[in-house]
Formats: C-alpha cells, sequence, structure tokens
C-alpha cells in the first residue's frame, strides 16, 4: 500500500479526492491502492533540555551552556498529537511506499522527516512537489513524484535552523533571565529575534536622542513653476538671507530645456514579503495577519505556494498564463486586451536561473468564492500585479528645468504620463496620487529671462522615521541596510535575516513579549525591549549583518555547498563565548519591566520617583507542575500554556469566595504558597476563616488555616 502524508487533514482530503482515496478511516483515507494521512502540524519536536539531563529542567546557571552530544527528536506530548502518531506510525510502517505530500518547503521537509524517523520507517520515499492545491496541480504532481532523497539537503537545513534556534535560544534566554531578569520575568534571546529587536531598539534611540536644527532652504517661482537652489540647506541664516537678497531683484534666465521620453516597467510579481510590505502600506494589514490570509486563499486553491521569496516564474508556467488570466472573470475588462494576442515572455517575470522551489505568487484561475472582505482584498492585490506584468511599459516624458540667477543655479523637473500602459490596471490607485507622480510645467525656451519670485522656507532637520512593519520586513529582507531598488534587494536576499515564512512570527513574538509596541502604523521599541539590547553585549549575538551571514549558510547547506556540523559547530563556539562572557560580567545592569504598556510609553519624566510595586505578567511565569514557561489567561483561571502536552495545572482568580491578588497569585506559582489571607468563606456558610494558600504535591490549591 502507498501511503500519502500530508501537514493538514484538508490537504490529506484533496489529495485523497484527487487520487481515488475516497473512504474516510480513523486517521486517514484509504481506496485506489493509496492511504492518505496527515500531521497536525508538527507531530514532532526537537527534546527539551530536561530529556537529556535530568538537571536541564531546571534554570540554573551552573548548568549552562547546554549542548546535547547528539540532538533527538520526540512526538510532542500532546493526547491528540500522540494518538494520531500512532495511526501514522503504523501506516508508515506497514507501507509499500511512501510519498511525502507536505508542505512543499523546508519547514514542511523537517515536519514529514522527524515523524518517518521516530516510526522507524524503512519504506522507499516519493516527494510531491506542487506549488498550488488545484486538482490539476495534484494530479500533474502525482505524475512527476521525485525522490525523497533529493531533498536530503533542505532537510540538513530545516534542522541545522532548528538546532541552531534551540542552542542559541534556549541558553541566551536561561542565562540572561537568571543573570539579569528581576520579578521572574523571562528575557527571550532569539537568533533571528534579537537583531530584529536591535534594528528597532537603533532606531528607537536615534529618535529619542535626535536634536533638530533649523536649515533654509532658497527657492523661486518662474511662469507659475517652483525651481529649488542648488545650495540645497542652508545651515546659516545670514548666508541665506544674503542669497536671497542678492538675486531677488535680478532677472531669472532659463539655462536648459530638457524632455526624455522613458518607460516605467510594470512591478514585479510578489514573493511573501512584497505582498506582507504592500498589505501593510495599502490595507494596514499586519505581516502575521496577510500571512494567515495568503494561507487562507492558497487552501481554497485560488492562489499558489505564499511561502516563497522569488519574484520570478518558470518558464513552464508560460503556456498556462492564457487558461489563467481567461478564468479570471471579474477581470475581464482587463485581461480581454491580453487574450487578443500573444502574451509578452519577459526576462523579468519569466526566468529559470532565479527559480528554486517555488515560483513567485500567482492566481490559478480557479473561481472566487467563500472569501472574507480582507481575503478579497489579498486576492486582488495579487492578481492585479499578475494582470499588470503582461501590459506594455508606461511611456513617460521626463522634464529637467535649469535655471540661474547671477550665476547660482535652480533646478525644476516633472514627469507626464504619455502612454499608461500597465498603470490602466491601477487606474484608481493612480487617480488617489496623480498629484504626487505628474508636475506639469509649461514648455520653456533656452535663453528666456523673466522676473520671479524668490523665498526662504525655513525648516528642520527631522529625525529618522520609525519602522512600521512595511520597512520592518524589508529592513530583515535586507539584514538592516536601506535598499530601494528591487534588482539590489534581489541579490541580498540570501543574507536576510529570518525566512519570509518566518518573519511575520518573529515581529508577532516581539510584540507578544512586550518589548516592541505599535504606535499608530509605527513600530516602538518598549523600556523593556530597550534595556534587554543595552544589557547584551555579545554584539554578534545583536548583529543584523552576522545574523544574515547565518542565513546565507543556511541556504548553502540547502544547496549543499556547506557542512550542517560546521555550522552547528559556530553556534555552540558563540554559545560558549556568550556563556562565559555574561557569567563574569560583574556590572549591574537592571532591565525595566512594562506593568501597562501605554503607562510605560508615554512621555519621560526627569523627576525621580519613589519605586512602584511592578505587577507581574502571570502569563510570562513558569508552570510549577511540568516547568515550562507560559501561562494563558482564561475567564475564570490561569491555565498551562502547555495544556495541549498534557499538563493540567490551573491557578483560579478566586479561592473560596476570595479574589485573589496579582502577588498572591505570583506566590502561589512561584514559591507554592502565599501569605496569611483574610475573608475566605467556608462552604454553605456565612462563617469567614483566614489562612494560607499552598500548592499540594500533585499541584492541586488547597487552603491551611492552621
Amino acid at each position: 500500500m502507498k501511503v500519502c502524508i500530508a501537514e493538514k487533514p484538508s490537504v490529506a482530503k484533496d489529495i485523497a479526492n484527487t487520487i481515488g482515496a475516497t473512504q474516510r478511516k480513523d486517521g486517514y483515507y484509504e481506496g485506489n491502492g493509496y492511504q492518505v494521512t496527515w500531521t497536525f502540524g508538527h507531530l514532532c519536536t526537537l527534546k527539551e533540555p530536561r530529556d537529556y539531563v535530568e538537571d536541564w529542567k531546571y534554570w540554573n546557571l551552573r548548568h549552562l551552556p547546554m549542548v546535547p552530544s547528539r540532538f533527538g527528536v520526540k512526538v510532542i506530548e500532546d493526547e491528540g498529537i500522540q494518538r494520531q502518531f500512532q495511526i501514522v506510525k503504523r501506516l508508515l510502517v506497514e507501507a509499500t511506499e511512501i510519498i511525502n505530500c507536505g508542505d512543499a518547503g523546508q519547514e514542511g521537509e523537517v515536519i514529514q522527516r522527524w515523524v518517518f524517523l521516530k516510526s522507524g520507517t524503512k519504506a522507499p520515499i516519493k516527494r510531491l512537489w506542487i506549488s498550488s492545491l488545484t486538482e490539476e496541480a495534484i494530479k500533474e504532481g502525482f505524475a512527476n513524484l521525485k525522490d525523497g532523497n533529493k531533498f536530503n539537503n533542505l532537510y540538513a537545513a530545516g534542522s541545522a535552523r532548528a538546532i541552531g534556534d534551540w542552542l542559541l535560544g534556549i541558553n541566551a534566554t536561561r542565562l540572561f533571565t537568571k543573570k539579569f531578569a528581576l520579578q521572574r520575568q523571562v528575557l527571550s534571546i532569539g537568533r533571528v529575534q534579537t537583531p530584529t529587536l536591535a534594528m528597532i531598539v537603533n532606531r528607537q534611540l536615534e529618535i529619542d536622542n535626535f536634536k533638530p536644527q533649523d536649515y533654509w532652504e532658497l527657492r523661486t517661482v518662474y511662469r507659475d513653476t517652483e525651481f529649488n537652489s542648488v545650495l540645497g540647506k542652508i545651515k546659516k541664516l545670514e548666508k541665506a538671507e544674503y542669497a536671497l537678497n542678492k538675486i531677488k531683484d535680478e532677472p531669472f534666465e532659463i539655462t536648459s530645456f530638457e524632455q526624455k521620453e522613458g518607460k516605467e516597467k510594470p512591478p514585479r510579481l510578489f514573493d511573501l514579503t512584497a505582498l506582507q510590505v504592500e498589505a501593510n502600506k495599502k490595507q494596514g494589514y499586519s505581516a502575521d495577519q496577510t500571512l494567515k490570509l495568503i494561507q487562507s486563499l492558497y487552501e481554497k486553491k485560488l492562489v499558489t505556494y505564499p511561502r516563497v521569496d522569488t519574484t520570478y516564474l518558470p518558464d513552464d508556467v508560460y503556456p498556462k498564463v492564457p487558461g489563467i488570466l481567461q478564468n479570471l472573470e471579474y477581470y475581464k475588462e482587463l485581461t480581454a486586451p491580453l487574450l487578443n494576442k500573444k502574451l509578452p515572455k519577459s526576462k523579468q517575470v519569466f526566468n529559470n536561473a532565479k527559480v528554486t522551489d517555488h515560483h513567485a505568487i500567482i492566481p490559478t484561475g480557479v473561481k472566487v468564492s467563500g472569501v472574507s472582505p480582507e481575503e478579497q482584498k489579498i486576492y486582488d492585490t495579487i492578481t492585479r500585479r499578475f494582470i499588470a506584468i503582461f501590459y506594455p511599459d508606461c511611456k513617460v516624458s521626463n522634464t529637467t528645468v535649469l535655471g540661474e540667477v547671477l550665476k547660482l543655479e535652480f533646478k525644476a523637473t516633472g514627469k507626464q504620463i504619455l502612454s499608461p500602459g500597465w498603470r490602466v490596471v491601477y487606474q484608481k490607485d493612480d487617480a488617489k496620487s496623480k498629484n504626487k507622480d505628474e508636475n506639469l510645467m509649461p514648455v520653456f525656451e533656452k535663453g528666456e529671462k523673466g522676473p520671479h519670485e524668490a523665498r526662504l522656507d525655513q525648516k528642520q532637520t527631522s529625525p529618522p522615521k520609525p519602522y512600521t512593519e512595511a520597512t520592518l520586513l524589508r529592513a530583515m529582507e535586507t539584514a538592516g541596510k536601506h535598499v530601494e531598488d528591487e534588482e539590489a534587494r534581489e541579490l541580498m536576499k540570501d543574507n536576510g535575516i529570518g525566512r519570509p515564512s518566518t518573519r511575520a512570527n518573529i515581529i508577532e513574538t516581539l510584540f507578544r513579549r512586550r518589548y516592541i509596541a505599535r504606535s499608530g502604523k509605527s513600530i516602538v521599541a518598549t523600556h523593556t525591549g530597550i534595556d534587554l539590547i543595552q544589557v547584551i553585549d555579545n554584539e554578534t549575538l545583536k548583529s543584523p549583518e552576522l545574523t544574515g551571514d547565518w542565513e546565507r549558510k543556511l541556504r548553502l547547506i540547502e544547496k549543499g555547498e556547506y557542512q550542517p556540523e560546521q555550522f552547528k559547530q559556530e553556534l555552540i563556539e558563540m554559545v560558549v563565548n556568550l556563556t562565559n562572557e555574561v557569567l563574569f560580567n560583574t556590572e549591574k545592569k537592571v532591565i525595566r519591566i512594562l506593568d501597562d504598556t501605554k503607562e510605560e510609553e508615554k512621555k519621560k519624566k526627569p523627576k525621580k520617583k519613589r519605586a512602584k510595586t511592578v505587577k507581574v505578567d502571570i502569563t510570562s511565569l513558569d508552570c510549577p507542575s511540568c516547568k515550562k514557561e507560559g501561562f494563558l489567561e482564561g475567564k475564570k483561571a490561569y491555565g498551562c500554556a502547555h495544556y495541549k502536552e498534557g499538563c493540567k495545572f490551573v491557578i483560579p482568580f478566586e479561592f473560596m469566595g476570595k479574589k485573589l491578588s496579582n502577588k498572591q497569585l505570583n506566590d502561589l506559582i512561584t514559591k507554592g504558597k502565599t501569605t496569611k489571607i483574610k475573608g475566605f468563606k467556608k462552604p454553605g456558610s456565612e462563617e469567614s476563616i483566614d489562612g494560607k494558600l499552598e500548592l499540594t504535591s500533585d499541584f492541586n490549591v488547597t487552603l491551611n488555616s492552621n
């Protein structure tokens, strides 16, 4: 029996329907010689510290650095996951052939390989590699199954990434938490997370420490056209006024009038980062929100695989384009002019050399139905971009006019659209920005002279702009370097920090940890985030460039050009050096814990105040039962965040009619008992009693009134 294993039940169902496995069984489908089963995302994970050494379950500086001699994998400790794994294991062990139908990317490969590893299967493995979930794509994929061994390097890169994140994340988080944290606050450190935070903090400090300076610009208006002086920013008022007085009564003379026709190519197709940037700019969607929307569209078969980092299509997609355009019924006014002639095949769009695992995000042509308004906006963004690339270039006239007064040069520029070309696809957007894009001006003759109206504009230097999610995503893509040019950005992708599929989660983690906060569309660093970066002396840990170099090495592993063991060894050396640095650091440093983000982000006051009691974030504490970090806040209680892995620990907000304070909850979780509390109500009685709350040996809450 051939066993197909997908990442989600919904994907497994689509595959099963396509290949004829229509009998529903417990945890899989069967039929036509196939069994089709699934994981729930991750069934397996890297082992935790306590799985290697019993004492490693305790957060203690004496145990650092923790470097297992050999990394292992385990099934996640959750009843539902354990049950599904046993079903999958039985099918895999009995299989004559396994078809890996996991998500066609690095993480998808790791998810499935770990399951194969834990199952102990010896069956040969084939790989289904598809870029969309349409019936046509699935059939084509099954007709061209690949040898599973061809993806060994992809697995090696994904495994190296996971091990690297474990080594640095777990060791550094425990190291900085135990050395610098107060109130049992967990200081989360990560291989990609920390340099991302460092970029935000550094920008925030630049803004906070910025001192504006006055400057003046000399401008003049001649024939209703504004000209700017080549002097630029004039820092001294005396110099600016002198120049103004010299020229204001002298005639303005045109020295050059030049009109050049130019072409603007259509914008590139979307990779995931570019789509997240566009959605943040136009719709204000967060990177995480856009990722969820595009993933939903992919699973509804409306767009191709979204977690991609290329803006190109392979040559074999070109013959399919007319069919896709033909099926975009809602856009037929835009597609009709394209379908009447042969479509252009530009190297800016079709380039096999620029496509690796997947191609750029495009619509599949499947009829749109059952989408939310937010999904519709993302779909429209992708579809219009796809249509636009087959339209002609936009023809423009670029005008440059030079003039002078007493040999002092002035310049004015303008642009007129002669033929809109691809811009017709964006007529609504262009109408909104027309005044910004176009600066119509009269025709000038070289040598003409006349009166003009000169003036001085007083301005102030501006601080750097805070990051938005759009600009932060771009900064992550280029390892912190400011790059506008699309070609240059494409070349730098190998050195970006994080992967397109993980960047949204990194940003959300920083929000969740309250290291950063939103202020309108801007992202600002909180006091906790700033303190955390300033407490880290190790530049490697904070450097986007060096983290980008790690990402480049991971891509080289994927290509078979770098050894995973070498990458692992580099990280071990860094963790050992980092541990020694921090352990022998005698400098007293304090990290301010946020009580309430909004209060903390108010304007700083220089006056010294008496220290206030800090409210502890209960959700960041360690569970006394399973020793793992994190609680979830429910309606009536805090529960361990790892309940899916079997931990049942719960702390109620109220016990025997008495509402517990933040300090009492903290004491109960961290110390196993509270101080004496007054006013508990005996069940079925109005009588009140006093006592201490304590945790029993099986981690239930009890009242000790002795």
